[in-house]
């Protein structure tokens, strides 16, 4: 079985301009953790996801003693909305891109996720545009409706 078989060709991306709001109302829209980070053409140029958000929006530890003080109960707040508008292509992961191609095989798409422990992979055909996702769910119920029930 071949990547193709069951990857979601119904693909949620973003552009490198779109904000870090922008890409919240994605990700709680479509109840998704992620999703990739396509040019103008389609083609991948990065990989964000919620995890990337939680670490760009946590306050960082300020002063000699690590410790971050808060004077106001506003304040984190103020700070988190000023870094909603913050442009996806300052937090995207954009270097050593992992993805997949539409015929790639089951048992090896199942190894790369594994081994890094990723809960998706975009699919890329050979023109470098994304045209699916594949997602450690996907492998499950492939692996559940193939393997299993059969």
């Amino acid at each position: 079985m071949k990547v193709r078989d069951f990857m979601i060709t119904n693909v949620f991306t973003v552009k490198p301009s779109n904000t870090i709001k922008e890409l919240l109302l994605i990700l709680k829209t479509n109840r998704i953790g992620g999703v990739p980070v396509v040019d103008d053409k389609g083609h991948l140029v990065g990989i964000v996801t919620d995890g990337d958000v939680l670490r760009y929006l946590t306050p960082k530890p300020i002063g000699i003693a690590g410790i971050v003080y808060l004077i106001e109960d506003g304040e984190l707040e103020d700070v988190v909305r000023e870094k909603l508008d913050t442009p996806v292509k300052e937090i995207m992961t954009k270097r050593n891109l992992l993805f997949v191609s539409p015929d790639d095989d089951f048992e090896s798409t199942m190894r790369l996720l594994s081994k890094h422990r990723f809960k998706k992979l975009p699919v890329v055909n050979g023109a470098g545009r994304v045209i699916g996702v594949i997602s450690r769910g996907d492998i499950i119920n492939n692996i559940t409706n193939n393997i299993l029930i059969s």
